[in-house]
């Protein structure tokens, strides 16, 4: 929770300079860029956090890593990071500067989840209904899928939820033949 809210500092920090430097699509690229490392490479995470690499040895490996690839703002914090000791936080940065990137530029965020892969059109369908329900004019959709619905969908939005799946349907009416006095039990 402590780091989270030092992350945090961090974020907004980083977003109001690279707003101010025009470079804020540039160092969210960056972010991704870096989460995406965080979340394929799991020894990459450990080596941030390590106590026992030396933080001179991390920012040279970052440097390497990440210095032809990311604007020099986003190489500036990774720099200002090593510099107090601050590297296990990468992480969790570029997963909040993500987020705080939608909030500035008022994109809503949604999860679906059906039970096969969603073709254009239906992916419009479910974008148009996230724009309805959370009136945000972007909408940033991740899509799940999950063989167990059966069919539908089950639409998450901010704290909605729409489930319209066959599974969530069965079950309802699973209940509701079991409440049914007349009915035995199956």
């Amino acid at each position: 929770m402590a780091d989270t809210r030092v992350a945090w500092r961090y974020v907004k920090s980083l977003l109001g300079l690279a707003e101010s430097q025009n470079a804020l699509d540039a160092v969210h690229n960056d972010m991704q860029l870096i989460d995406k490392a965080c979340d394929s490479n799991r020894e990459f995470v450990v080596m941030l956090r390590s106590p026992v690499i030396k933080h001179d040895v991390k920012r040279d490996i970052l440097e390497r890593i990440f210095k032809s690839k990311v604007h020099p703002l986003t190489m500036a914090i990774i720099e200002i990071l090593t510099r107090k000791n601050r590297e296990p936080l990468l992480p969790a940065i570029a997963n909040e500067f993500h987020n705080a990137y939608n909030e500035h530029k008022g994109i809503g965020k949604a999860t679906v989840t059906t039970a096969v892969p969603l073709d254009a059109a239906l992916r419009a369908e479910v974008e148009a209904l996230v724009k309805k329900i959370s009136t945000k004019k972007q909408v940033e959709l991740k899509e799940k899928l999950d063989s167990e619905l059966i069919g539908g969908f089950v639409l998450q939005v901010n704290d909605k939820q729409i489930d319209s799946s066959i599974a969530s349907q069965l079950k309802a009416l699973k209940l509701k033949f079991k409440e049914n006095p007349y009915v035995k039990a199956f």
